[in-house]
């Protein structure tokens, strides 16, 4: 067999390789882009910030990113502007369109996150009113939680409208002296909470878990009637707390097929809410940038992800 003489640089190259003890980093982007969409809230940004970071300098991947609606995220799966959603609340609807109907994406696996949604007023305000998480006593203190905006009803403080949210049918048929405002953000139902505890003012706000929110301050949670299977199947008709949810990951068909380690890695991906809120955390209260946030947690948490690196 006839064989090639390499040149003297290569050469040399190959043996500096050989003979180290480290694995050579990939070349970000050497095996192509990931698009990963971005939702409008902190959590969900760490979460791709972690994934962004191992696919870029474990695998050797570019990522590329844009901030997006959740809706128009999945109406960009067919035409391939989008590969990854990485944290998925439900949309049992959006999930019938696109993955069981139109077939353009699926699921690829849990996050491992535990998603909470519901009501939420500040501690001080339970240990004043101690019956105030009971939803039947809500119309009895509904004078508290009007603002300039509610009007004569009390305020439910909502996030962005494109948030999921059962809120307006909630306050409808639970006949409920209050009403919907939307504040049009995380940020700015972050920025209500905060007030409300610092300055002890009465604040009833949508609000969810994963949230590094609770590492800094305490909400306690209403309860509304409780969830059973089926009551939420009517939007118009929903009279009962929100379900929990078991957080998933969308891809789109394509990238499944042929997105290779990247889509392994994905796939592969599970942690916790502790996780994700540590990674957050970081990002507001030590102000570090998602991808400084992301590296501290790696360099910190080999044993967590090391086996959702594909071999």
């Amino acid at each position: 067999m006839r064989t090639k003489t390499l040149a003297g640089p290569l050469v040399a190259a190959l043996l500096l390789t050989a003979c180290s003890s480290e694995e050579p980093t990939p070349a970000a982007g050497a095996k192509g882009t990931v698009n990963i969409d971005i939702h409008g809230w902190l959590g969900y940004e760490a979460q791709a910030a972690v994934l962004s970071y191992l696919l870029e300098h474990e695998l050797g991947y570019k990522v590329r990113t844009r901030k997006m609606r959740e809706v128009d995220s999945w109406k960009d799966f067919q035409s391939g502007k989008v590969d990854v959603i990485v944290e998925n609340w439900g949309h049992n609807d959006l999930k019938k369109e696109y993955i069981e109907d139109r077939k353009v994406a699926l699921s690829a696996g849990l996050t491992g996150n535990k998603g909470v949604i519901g009501w939420y007023v500040p501690e001080w305000m339970v240990r004043k009113y101690p019956d105030i998480t009971d939803w039947r006593r809500l119309n009895k203190y509904a004078s508290l939680f009007r603002t300039v905006k509610s009007g004569n009803a009390g305020q439910v403080l909502d996030g962005d409208p494109s948030f999921v949210t059962n809120d307006e049918a909630l306050i409808r048929n639970l006949n409920l002296d209050y009403k919907v405002v939307y504040s049009g953000s995380e940020d700015a139902l972050i920025k209500a909470a905060e007030s409300a505890t610092k300055n002890q003012t009465p604040l009833l706000m949508y609000f969810y878990e994963p949230q590094w929110l609770f590492t800094k301050l305490k909400l306690v949670k209403i309860n509304l009637p409780p969830f059973a299977i089926g009551c939420d199947d009517a939007a118009a008709e929903i009279a009962c707390d929100y379900p929990p949810y078991l957080l998933d990951k969308i891809v789109s068909r394509s990238f499944s097929q042929n997105g290779g380690k990247a889509y392994e890695l994905v796939r592969n991906f599970t942690w916790t809410n502790d996780n994700q809120n540590a990674v957050a955390s970081d990002m507001v209260n030590k102000r570090m940038t998602a991808e400084q946030a992301a590296k501290r947690w790696v360099d910190e948490n080999k044993i967590v992800w090391k086996d959702w690196i594909p071999r």
